[in-house]
């Protein structure tokens, strides 16, 4: 039994970092997939992207829970100058992503649902990121060396660049790694999930 009772966690995610993640909380947990298109369904703003692609994906879970069940689903956005940095598409975009970063502070929001059998939790943590300059060797060194194809605004904090071109950070490290866990476990134990 772990600190949460005999709470289990669905997590809807595809993202090794997530699953980590949650892992070193201790919870026991089941990898799940969800099906659903991660389109908004309507104009918001850059700062509630990633919680409203969140509650999307908790959508597309159509299995009943469990009493002890709990669903994750996950999104994470980076943004600048209210413009949502996705996933690159090419390396070049990927550079051209760290080179509009370089120098400047951007935020990381990381969108969560949690839902149960009688509730749904949908929240977003906030995470201020201060780039220092980057050179272009520096992140023609990232990119041909890491795999920037899968994160949102062609970076992991925990990786090379993280060490090499972070200088501050405001907020939670791991939101920016993709899941604010310190703020999901105080969800789960303050609302009775």
């Amino acid at each position: 039994m772990s600190l949460f009772g005999n709470a289990k966690i669905l997590l809807a995610s595809q993202s090794p970092r997530r699953r980590q993640l949650v892992q070193l909380l201790g919870i026991p947990y089941q990898i799940v997939d969800i099906s659903v298109d991660e389109v908004l369904p309507h104009p918001v703003e850059a700062s509630v992207v990633a919680e409203t692609l969140a509650a999307l994906k908790a959508e597309g879970y159509n299995r009943a829970l469990l009493p002890n069940e709990i669903l994750l689903t996950a999104d994470t956005a980076v943004v600048l100058d209210d413009k949502v940095l996705g996933k690159p598409k090419s390396l070049a975009e990927a550079a051209e992503m760290l080179s509009s970063l370089s120098g400047r502070a951007h935020e990381v929001y990381t969108g969560v649902c949690l839902k149960t059998q009688k509730q749904k939790k949908v929240f977003s943590e906030c995470t201020k990121v201060f780039f220092r300059e980057l050179s272009a060797e520096a992140i023609e060194y990232y990119i041909n060396h890491c795999n920037c194809m899968d994160k949102a605004g062609a970076y992991g904090i925990q990786e090379w660049i993280g060490l090499y071109g972070v200088e501050r950070i405001d907020g939670c490290f791991y939101n920016v790694m993709g899941l604010p866990v310190a703020r999901i476990c105080k969800e789960i134990e303050t609302s009775g999930l």
